[in-house]
């Protein structure tokens, strides 16, 4: 069960996600050092991409609506403005950033035990 494709992707979702929050609070802790550059992780579907098992989309009727490619490298940041000790991280983007990795991380988590107990009930436990 440890193989199967979709815990594998949760496991690597959730080590990203905490890579992620662990860049972010660094960021956040040296919010006041001089010459400081704000750090991010490149987005997770850019690991898939490159990962073994990229996905994508696969339209199986007519009348479903063709999907469109994400614009990940959106959510990127410009290079920030830098304070007057050169610092550029901004505090309001960052705690923005953890919200919402704190929310993808509480997703995927809730998202695998709902996984595990449908195959808890297949079993008949």
């Amino acid at each position: 069960m440890a193989d199967t494709t979709l815990f594998d992707l949760a496991e690597r979702r959730l080590s990203w996600l905490d890579k992620r929050q662990g860049l972010l609070a660094q960021n956040i802790a040296n919010a006041d050092t001089p010459n400081y550059r704000a750090h991010d992780l490149a987005p997770f579907a850019d690991q898939l991409d490159r990962a073994q098992f990229a996905i994508s989309p696969t339209r199986t009727s007519p009348l479903h609506m063709v999907g469109t490619e994400s614009d990940s490298a959106a959510m990127l940041d410009a290079p920030g403005e830098r304070s007057i000790s050169g610092n550029e991280v901004q505090l309001d983007s960052q705690l923005t950033k953890v919200a919402d990795t704190d929310a993808n991380q509480e997703l995927v988590s809730d998202l695998y035990k709902k996984y595990l107990g449908l195959y808890r009930t297949a079993l008949g436990r």
